[in-house]
């Protein structure tokens, strides 16, 4: 089959009879006042009265799709771009040093050093993942995936995190299953490490489970493509998959609506993906741009064919023309609204010059791709669509993709906050014997939220490529660029939705700290930041003030650890109640935040667990009495109040100089200084230990007294005091751990020794070494057949 040849498998080019009696620009023009659906396709009326005002008439049916689409939350940021702009904003020029792409484009590029680049970014595929769990989550992972193909990048990896209402709820299953198997299946079959991320069950997400995917691509610096059509003449592909009614109006609707009452009418089909498809159209990309055959590329993902002309066209410096019968579609019947709006998966757009237009499509050809010229650019300064010749948009471009409404949305620390924050952890029963203690640390260990998530991890391929040097259940997920010099990145990703919840500045400053301490503690070095942004209605005062109070406390986070935000996503009207203004109206909110950092030689990245007997097991950053919102109170006391643990971020800096200097030392010998490490997070240093011992089978002897801090057993046990790691050294080599973390100002100790098949533990007081209090011992065979069956039996 010709690559140029429309619906040449379904219908001619041009049938002599029209699909259907369009809404023509004539038409609108002379029929002001016939009634549209704008209503029903999600605009306000002010929103349509501002259409007519910016056309000078009534918009027609193809063009109220567009701007329908194209205004929607998802796609427009109305609500949150006012505050987006903090961002960009608090970004010092120290902070842009490696930064290639910024903010705007549909990934940012970061610059690795040696001529390489990477860029990376998390988006969401919420409410169509709820809808229909396989393909929303599968088509998740396919349109992160087509965001980094469009920079010009070969994707290397991906990375997951996954939000899921309660595990006893007789419909947490069915969204289980099918965001996992969507996950992998997509994933897996584009032959995609999956390295990292989170699982997480709380009944906040019963109605909105969150599936956010991560894509991290590399390239050269000389390779990155934008995303503009420019150049008068210049002709307009659409490639890859023919476009099919799946997905009309998809994400672009769904991510900005709640599922209350009426809902079902007016859920979209969600899209259907197709990897094998996708994988093709990778390599058929990377061919093309190693040809220097595109001269800007924009992948459709939500809002489809509305998205890629008009942003294209906005982005460029003229206009374009595109005849849309000329679409390839899998449906002949579709209208031509229907064309705009669906987001049939697998597609991309590219401007491509007349004169390479047959090299272009040759290659097209090689990889069996059906391609076909939709339009040209030119220099109108419009974008105008016919459809059999009949002109049925007419707009300027900059209207629809970039010039949307932006709100000021009211936001109001809610009326239910201090009460939260009142109802702290101080007054819970804590264990006075240690039967109670070891009783609670093995409930915390083996709870759904902290147990092995390998039942999941399980179905997803970390080692296809051969390029991934850790993947989960280690701190970070790192994979190698450069085979030659063994130059990779790390990546992690983190967000901690109970402390959002009760400050939702320190909970996104949390989300923050952890994951750039994860890419610290095996041994990289920071360079960037992605984020994605779930929250709940904005049309909701207390929704509205946690999103704004979350983006501030990021940006200044951001700023203060000197890492740019590079792009992301913002997911909103996450909400299940039917009366706002409550505390369980929303999800709890939960800023997901990436960090990447960069590794000269990523066979020194540092394992969370100790394989070796005899390591010395040291303890960095100091210990508070923080318990608020931590997994002791929700696993033993289903409770939530009080306020997150303190951010330090001087503390997590000067811990990143340490954990980073660490990580790059050798021993005479030759070995490395650094054998494991691990950062102490959610579950405090409880999972850790437990974590670290039974990542290799090897456990240890562990003495609280030891612990930098004041605090009593309990506390040094299950406390979430942030800035804190552990290390495992070779006995001898203490005093370089010390002359490091004094250097730093970091407080340090020696907790104990590697080694046996227990988790040995004394204290200071229930824990003691004789006198009343006994050891806490926790047999590794016995931990680990209670934390690795807990997901398996609640889901298989």
């Amino acid at each position: 089959m010709s690559a140029v040849e429309p619906n040449a498998a379904t219908e001619p080019a041009r049938p002599d009879r029209p699909v259907e009696h369009p809404d023509t620009v004539a038409h609108a023009a002379a029929t002001p006042d016939q009634a549209m659906p704008y209503r029903e396709l999600g605009l306000k009326d002010e929103e349509y009265d501002s259409i007519k005002t910016i056309l000078g008439r009534r918009p027609t049916a193809a063009e109220l799709a567009m701007y329908s689409v194209m205004w929607s939350e998802h796609c427009s940021y109305k609500s949150s771009k006012l505050h987006l702009r903090q961002f960009g904003e608090k970004t010092t020029p120290e902070m842009r040093e490696h930064l290639l792409v910024g903010m705007g484009e549909n990934a940012g590029v970061v610059d690795i050093g040696d001529g390489w680049a990477v860029t990376y970014k998390v988006e969401s595929h919420n409410h169509p993942s709820f809808v229909e769990p396989y393909q929303g989550a599968a088509t998740g992972v396919g349109g992160i995936v087509r965001d980094i193909i469009s920079m010009g990048a070969r994707p290397v990896a991906v990375m997951d995190q996954l939000r899921f209402g309660a595990v006893d709820h007789p419909d947490t299953a069915r969204v289980v299953h099918g965001v996992v198997a969507g996950v992998g299946g997509y994933g897996n079959c584009l032959g995609l490490p999956n390295i990292g991320g989170e699982t997480e069950f709380d009944s906040s997400y019963q109605e909105n489970p969150l599936v956010n995917a991560l894509c991290v691509g590399v390239l050269r610096h000389e390779d990155i493509h934008l995303a503009n059509a420019s150049g008068a003449g210049n002709k307009v592909v659409l490639f890859g998959a023919r476009t099919g009614g799946d997905g009309i109006g998809g994400a672009s609707i769904l991510a900005s609506e709640s599922f209350e009452d009426g809902m079902p009418a007016k859920r979209p089909s969600v899209q259907v993906g197709d990897p094998f498809m996708e994988k093709v159209l990778i390599e058929c990309c990377l061919d093309l741009f190693a040809a220097d055959l595109v001269l800007g590329i924009q992948d459709l993902g939500a809002a489809g064919i509305s998205c890629a002309t008009s942003e294209l066209a906005s982005n460029g410096d003229g206009g374009m023309h595109v005849d849309l019968e000329n679409v390839l579609l899998r449906d002949p019947t579709l209208t031509a609204g229907e064309i705009l709006m669906s987001e049939s998966q697998e597609r991309m757009m590219a401007v491509v010059a007349p004169d390479k237009l047959d090299d272009f499509m040759a290659v097209i050809d090689k990889w069996d791709v059906e391609a076909s010229v939709i339009g040209e650019v030119n220099g109108s300064g419009r974008l105008t669509i016919d459809h059999f010749g009949e002109r049925i948009v007419d707009v300027d471009p900059r209207t629809v993709a970039h010039e949307g409404p932006t709100y000021d949305r009211p936001h109001a620390r809610p009326a239910w906050q201090d009460a939260l924050n009142a109802d702290t952890s101080d007054d819970l029963p804590r264990p006075e014997t240690v039967a109670e203690l070891a009783e609670q640390v093995r409930a915390v260990v083996t709870s759904p939220n902290q147990a092995s998530a390998a039942w999941v991890t399980d179905q997803y391929d970390r080692f296809v490529r051969g390029a991934t040097a850790l993947a989960q259940p280690d701190d970070a997920g790192v994979i190698r660029v450069d085979e030659a010099t063994g130059r990779g990145v790390a990546i992690a990703t983190d967000a901690n939705g109970r402390f959002t919840k009760l400050d939702p500045a320190t909970g996104a400053a949390q989300a923050l700290a952890e994951s750039y301490r994860n890419v610290c503690t095996v041994g990289a070095r920071p360079l960037a930041v992605t984020d994605c942004l779930n929250f709940g209605s904005p049309e909701d005062p207390d929704a509205m003030w946690q999103l704004v109070e979350a983006i501030t406390g990021l940006a200044d986070a951001c700023r203060e650890l000197g890492v740019p935000v590079t792009g992301g996503n913002v997911s909103l009207y996450n909400s299940h109640g039917k009366v706002k203004g409550l505390p369980d109206s929303s999800i709890n909110p939960t800023p997901v935040v990436g960090v990447l950092g960069v590794m000269d030689d990523v066979r020194r990245a540092n394992p969370s667990g100790w394989q070796e007997e005899g390591l010395a097991i040291i303890a960095l950053g100091e210990t508070h009495d923080e318990l608020d919102g931590s997994a002791w109170t929700r696993v033993v006391h289903d409770h939530l109040g009080g306020l997150p643990p303190h951010v330090d971020l001087e503390a997590e800096a000067a811990l990143g100089r340490v954990l980073v200097a660490l990580s790059e030392v050798d021993l005479p010998d030759g070995s490395r200084l650094v054998r494991a490490a691990h950062d102490l997070s959610t579950g405090g240093l409880a999972q850790s230990l437990v974590d670290a011992c039974l990542r290799f089978g090897v456990g240890a002897a562990i003495d609280l007294a030891a612990v930098p801090g004041d605090v009593d057993d309990f506390t040094a046990l299950l406390s979430e005091s942030g800035a804190r790691a552990l290390v495992a050294v070779p006995e001898g080599t203490l005093p370089a751990v010390a002359a490091a973390a004094e250097a730093e100002g970091v407080a340090w100790g020696r907790l104990g020794t590697t080694g046996g098949d227990m988790l040995a533990v004394t204290g200071t007081d229930l824990l003691a070494d004789g006198g009343s209090g006994r050891p806490l011992v926790l047999d590794l065979d016995e931990l680990r057949s209670g934390v690795e069956a807990t997901l398996p039996a609640l889901f298989d």
